[in-house]
């Protein structure tokens, strides 16, 4: 079945790919992956429903044009669709936030932030707007960062989290699927194109999320021209550089 037309999404024409090198050097990166987690909609906090509560899945898992099998969005307005199929949160940042949260019992396991894929060896930093992943049998796409939203204090029970999650940009990123398929936990999660080098989720995020646009309106009217950019973080461009 041919993936269904999205506005936006860039053609595969002219993408560099790793044993061509990027900046002049090859590179591999294989993340690794904890958990694979699907979750439907419930009440966090009176008068507040989300599926941020995720578990992870045993076995296969089918990966299709909007997301896991068995997963499910509260906001359908705000979350879902193509370019936010799937979530991804390194679980790189764990440490980080049991520092900052008092080792809230949510992070003890993946999931404590509403992902789908729980990876290891990459964070924000290092993965850019464009990347293209294969999982099991499926290729998924970096389409934008996540921006958070207030639920996430009601997740942890605090008043702090979305300030936190804002200032440090440890928020994951969101995938769109290229290629349906089944992926399971365990498995590795590799690169195979990479077509913005220069454009990491940090920098993306920074410049439409965390303020950065002031002092670089130059890169935010880049950003409102890349179609692989998730549209609804054009339009956010656009809205910054006018």
């Amino acid at each position: 079945m041919p993936s269904p037309g999205r506005k936006g999404v860039h053609a595969a024409q002219g993408l560099v790919k790793p044993e061509q090198g990027w900046h002049g050097r090859a590179m591999t990166l294989i993340l690794s992956l904890d958990a694979l987690l699907t979750g439907k909609p419930a009440l966090l906090a009176p008068d507040v429903l989300s599926a941020m509560g995720k578990a992870p899945v045993a076995g296969p898992v089918r990966i299709g044009w909007l997301g896991l099998e068995g997963d499910a969005v509260a906001d359908p307005v705000h979350h879902g669709g193509h370019d936010k199929a799937v979530h991804l949160v390194p679980q790189d940042h764990y440490p980080w936030w049991r520092s900052q949260l008092d080792d809230h019992p949510l992070l003890g396991s993946p999931g404590a932030f509403g992902e789908n894929l729980a990876t290891r060896g990459a964070t924000e930093e290092a993965l850019c707007l464009g990347d293209r992943f294969e999982l099991g049998t499926a290729l998924l796409e970096i389409s934008h960062g996540r921006q958070p939203c207030s639920k996430l204090n009601a997740r942890f029970g605090r008043k702090d989290v979305l300030a936190k999650a804002v200032a440090s940009g440890h928020c994951g990123l969101y995938l769109r699927v290229i290629r349906e398929g089944e992926a399971q936990a365990g498995k590795p999660m590799t690169l195979v194109e990479r077509s913005h080098a220069d454009w990491p989720i940090a920098r993306v995020f920074k410049l439409l999320v965390g303020g950065g646009h002031k002092t670089d309106p130059a890169g935010v009217a880049t950003l409102a021209r890349m179609p692989v950019l998730a549209e609804a973080w054009r339009d956010r461009a656009e809205k910054l550089a006018s």
